[in-house]
């Protein structure tokens, strides 16, 4: 169900009459609230355990913020310069029980007043396989120094997914790292390592040669460039607003902690370092701690930022 919350008795009772006129409307695609023409569209119109989206607010009147609240996750909006459209990437992680998440929106107007805007969204379920893989067991049963090494790799993870820039760093849409290797492993795959320990993969596998250049998906910030214990040689690029991107397994790591970097550059190569079963690249995309599936980011269509 769709409504919006305001202050005014005319605003209550045209909140009565978008009740009556959208009980019944699906809740995904482009909605109108109410007879002042404030839309929320959401793009996929399907959405799936995995999914990334693009919210997309657009409203009568010039806005001075703003927010979104969804599944638990609190993010905001970015706006082009005329201030009535606003959008923000979120996502749904890939292990979310199937259901209806209501989203709320909440607008801070230049006049002063505030806006609230309500949707409930449904999440399916999306069709995952198992995959049995084999790898060498000490990646299965690590040994003591190993956990050791496995416990500080956490500690530098976590530093690096500590904070996002609060402003989008990309431009334009984003793009696969590997143009030409075809994917191979897919994500959300259920995986069962040496018949023991199941997971759930949490990326999008290319092959690729040993030392196949990598290029970065779009523009960012490195926030982590070093081997480690299960990724081997990894990078992760901050994207701005929560958006992360996880490369894996590199021969080769050609960027540093710091750096900026844009969409198309080649920031490492391509190798078998870590639990790896022959080489490849391992490709994650991370939103406020939620895993997405990197090739539906691909497929959307970002808005150009002014």
């Amino acid at each position: 169900m769709l409504r919006t919350s305001q202050r005014t008795l005319p605003q209550a009772i045209t909140l009565a009459l978008v009740m009556i006129l959208f009980a019944t409307h699906p809740a995904h695609g482009s909605v109108t609230l109410d007879d002042t023409s404030t839309t929320i569209h959401i793009t996929p119109t399907q959405l799936m355990n995995g999914s990334p989206c693009l919210i997309t607010v657009t409203l009568p009147n010039r806005a001075l913020s703003v927010t979104g609240n969804w599944q638990a996750h609190r993010f905001s909006f970015f706006s082009n310069s005329d201030r009535r459209t606003w959008f923000a990437l979120a996502g749904v992680d890939v292990e979310l029980n199937p259901g209806n998440y209501p989203l709320t929106i909440e607008v801070e107007l230049k006049d002063g007043t505030h806006q609230t805007l309500h949707q409930q969204l449904t999440i399916e379920t999306a069709p995952y396989l198992q995959v049995p893989l084999t790898v060498p067991d000490k990646f299965v049963q690590p040994d003591p120094k190993a956990l050791k090494q496995i416990a500080a790799d956490k500690i530098v993870k976590d530093k690096a997914f500590a904070s996002s820039a609060s402003r989008p760093q990309w431009t334009g849409n984003f793009l696969p790292p590997l143009r030409l290797a075809p994917e191979s492993d897919s994500f959300g795959n259920q995986r069962l390592f040496n018949g023991k320990v199941a997971s759930v993969h949490r990326g999008l596998d290319y092959h690729a040669k040993l030392h196949t250049p990598v290029a970065a998906i779009n523009s960012g910030r490195v926030v982590l460039a070093r081997p480690l214990y299960f990724e081997g040689g990894c990078i992760v690029i901050d994207h701005g607003l929560g958006l992360m991107s996880v490369y894996m397994h590199l021969s080769k790591i050609e960027v540093a902690v710091g750096r900026r970097v844009r969409r198309g550059q080649i920031i490492a190569l391509s190798g078998a370092s870590g639990r790896a079963t022959g080489p490849h690249l391992h490709l994650g995309v991370r939103w406020q701690g939620s895993y997405l599936d990197p090739a539906k980011l691909f497929e959307i269509q970002m808005p150009p930022q002014k």
